[in-house]
């Protein structure tokens, strides 16, 4: 230590002697100066040498450096030097790859008996009892959240999203199932419901809540496959996540439709006739609102029970469904990668894989309902009701072997009757649901499936038994209350159908919140002079089923021109209305003369729209299709109307003379469509008291013109004159369809 002060004090004596050898230098030796400082500090050396590079020098390197970087990353991107994809590729197949080894390797330690070991395994070995109750406790708030959505009024609800915290889908269950319940709330907002020609027909996108169910079992079949949340191509998209039924009531009977599906463009399938004389065969698209592959599945219906608590709801919805049976756990990496394959959409491969797994375990039910879920999508892909029809029997193989969980049982008898319903299948679809309820007697959500069973097959009254057992299980089931008040409407019980109806929709219960509800419970008010009626027309307005307070038509296409009264040069059917305007006399003529030799071919109207009176019809044209034996008696008449394919061929209108009698009212009421606009030729009009009322605006007919309006706006006719009054009724398609929709749109 000595020798080392000793040597830093001779440095600084040297220094010093050194500068008193000379005058100048020993004048700055004793204190050094700023200048002398400054460059020791900046790259100088105590002793007076330069020691290393410069502050410049380490700049310039830096920068040589940096522009090296920046021109080789330009050159890797220009020379295409890297497969970036193929990188990424392989990144992804290595997670896949891992995921399949640590699922093999640690399904022994499943804690909740899903059939893999994912995060809520980990906590329940790592938190104990504790964990799990915590666990649960934040389930329940996330699914309290969720459940509470539906009931907010649209006025009050605006679009937002809950913080929660970002995972991948693999690591965290409660995230998918938030996810899940967003779609499912913009499913139900999209909804395309369709109403045949009578007052109390309408179109049902979905029964009950299958809407719901599928989404839940994108969920559950996400929560199974780490997977699941691979990208589907377009191409690869599903018709039946959205089956349509019809109810449609004809004097006071409710039978079915045919199922106005899928939402894509211009296809057009053919079912063939089955065993069910009430079947109809077609099934046609209209708006596109397509759902990926993974939307299509269920879940098990007693996770969309109704019941009366609302955080009692919120822990069924949130139970987790078991879909493998000990033996399918042991499987598990078979039956993921053959789902995968699903899942990316490649169904002729995945059907492949799951065929050969029924072939080595032919016992095994997962494997089996797999089978019937890609049959179900090559249907869809090839637009096949032969393919759907052996989807439709694997799953009832499902349902036949033995051990099947039962939430796998549920979903495949389900489905079963989904298909079965698609293809009209009314009758072996109720077969279905009644073992489906004999199995889970406890299940109201089945029961609630069966009843809208009866209602398709047009029995109402077992339908209502169904309904009338729900409520007196479960009164506030909404979804059961507005079935309820529909048949008690379509009974013409009108006054005791609006409760239910009411609070059926209040009640924000899926497969509630929808146009039919609403079209019946206002119609039924303004009968019974309730001012309210337009309060819920405005409710609906809002909601998005109906276009406007006054055009509540629920089977539509969108962007097309909408008012209540047109001219002729707006139609553009000019030509057929001159030629109605210079001919009114013969089809006059024509008329009356049915009306004195053949009475009976004028109908009383059955649709149930007169307050009062007597109105009667006689048609030529229905849905396109001519009536032959009707044009025997104006012969003349049709063979002038079959100049004009824009009225002969509107599948969703009619060509019919229609009298009215004095004392006659006929409710406001709208159409089933804004397809088609609807001309009247006046042809026997009294000098007063006939006058019609489309929206606000009150017009009269005059004889040999034509008054043009749409009838998908709310109209109103008063008959108070003291003689008869016969028109004509002209129906053509809407001016702005395309000849492909006019070729695709189903009759109506």
């Amino acid at each position: 230590m000595a020798q080392r002060k000793n040597a830093k004090g001779s440095g600084n004596s040297s220094s010093s002697g050194s500068g008193s050898s000379s005058t100048s230098a020993g004048s700055s030796g004793g204190s050094s100066s700023p200048g002398a400082r400054r460059e020791t500090k900046h790259g100088g050396h105590k002793n007076g040498r330069k020691g290393g590079p410069s502050g410049t020098s380490f700049f310039t390197w830096f920068m040589v450096i940096a522009l090296l970087g920046v021109w080789t990353s330009v050159a890797v991107v220009w020379f295409d030097l890297v497969d970036y994809e193929e990188v990424l590729a392989k990144a992804k197949d290595f997670r896949y790859n891992l995921s399949e080894v640590l699922q093999g390797k640690l399904g022994i330690y499943d804690a909740d008996g899903d059939g893999d070991f994912d995060v809520d395994d980990a906590k329940v070995l790592l938190e104990g009892p504790s964990g799990v109750a915590k666990r649960k406790t934040k389930a329940k708030g996330l699914k309290e959240r969720s459940t509470s959505e539906p009931a907010v009024p649209p006025e009050e609800a605006e679009p937002h999203t809950e913080p929660e915290e970002q995972a991948p889908v693999e690591a965290e269950p409660q995230n998918i199932e938030d996810e899940a319940k967003e779609q499912i709330q913009s499913l139900l907002h999209e909804m395309v419901h369709a109403e045949h020609e009578t007052e109390h027909s309408y179109h049902v996108e979905e029964t009950v809540s299958r809407d719901y169910n599928q989404d839940m079992e994108e969920m559950m079949s996400e929560q199974e496959n780490p997977d699941a949340s691979e990208p589907v191509g377009e191409d690869e998209r599903l018709h039946h996540d959205t089956d349509d039924v019809t109810y449609q009531v004809y004097e006071e009977q409710v039978v079915y439709e045919p199922p106005e599906n899928e939402r894509i463009e211009v296809t057009e399938v053919t079912v063939p006739p089955e065993d069910n004389p009430v079947e109809v065969t077609q099934v046609i698209v209209e708006e596109v609102s397509i759902s990926p592959v993974e939307e299509q599945q269920e879940v098990p219906p007693e996770t969309n029970r109704t019941t009366e608590d609302p955080e009692q709801k919120a822990k069924v919805k949130k139970k987790k469904p078991k879909l493998l049976n000990k033996f399918d756990k042991t499987i598990k990496a078979e039956l993921d990668a053959a789902e995968k394959l699903r899942k990316r959409g490649k169904i002729e491969e995945a059907v492949n894989a799951f065929k050969e797994l029924v072939r080595k375990y032919p016992q095994s039910p997962r494997a089996r309902y797999g089978k019937a879920q890609c049959e179900d999508d090559l249907a869809e892909k090839r637009r096949s009701n032969e393919v759907l029809r052996g989807a439709i029997e694997t799953y009832q193989e499902v349902a036949s072997l033995p051990d099947v969980p039962a939430d796998l049982l549920k979903l495949s008898l389900k489905r079963r009757s989904d298909r079965q319903q698609f293809l009209g299948h009314m009758r072996g679809s109720l077969l279905t649901l009644q073992r489906l309820v004999q199995l889970f007697p406890n299940d109201t959500s089945l029961k609630n499936d069966l009843g809208v069973g009866y209602l398709l097959i047009g029995d109402n009254d077992n339908a209502k038994k169904v309904y009338e057992e729900v409520l007196s299980v479960t009164p506030n089931d909404g979804f059961a209350k507005v079935h309820y008040g529909f048949i008690l409407k379509a009974q013409n019980k009108i006054a005791e159908s609006i409760p239910y109806l009411k609070e059926g929709i209040e009640s924000g219960d899926p497969g509630t919140d929808d146009g039919r509800f609403y079209f019946h419970l206002g119609d039924a008010m303004q009968r019974v002079g309730n001012k309210e009626a337009y309060k819920w027309y405005e409710l609906g307005h809002k909601r998005g089923h109906f276009a406007s307070v006054w055009q509540r038509s629920l089977y539509n296409v969108n962007g097309l021109k909408a008012q209540p009264w047109w001219t002729p040069k707006e139609t553009g059917y000019t030509e057929l209305v001159k030629s109605l305007e210079r001919n009114w006399k013969l089809i006059r003529d024509e008329g009356l003369a049915v009306m004195d030799k053949a009475k009976g071919l004028f109908l009383p109207e059955d649709e149930n729209l007169r307050e009062k009176g007597d109105w009667s019809q006689f048609t030529l044209w229905q849905q396109g299709r001519r009536n032959e034996n009707a044009c025997k008696g104006a012969p003349k008449t049709c063979t002038l109307l079959e100049k004009f394919p824009e009225t002969t061929g509107c599948r969703r209108g009619q060509i019919k003379y229609s009298i009215m009698h004095p004392g006659t009212h006929v409710w406001p009421h709208t159409g089933p469509t804004n397809c088609r606009l609807r001309m009247h030729l006046g042809l026997v009009i009294p000098k007063e008291g006939c006058k019609i009322r489309c929206a606000n605006e009150t017009k009269t007919w005059e004889e040999g013109k034509v008054l043009i309006f749409d009838d998908s706006f709310e109209h109103e006719v008063w008959q108070d004159a003291s003689s008869f009054r016969l028109i004509f009724i002209v129906d053509v398609w809407h001016p702005e369809l395309t000849p492909q929709q006019r070729r695709s749109l189903p009759a109506i």
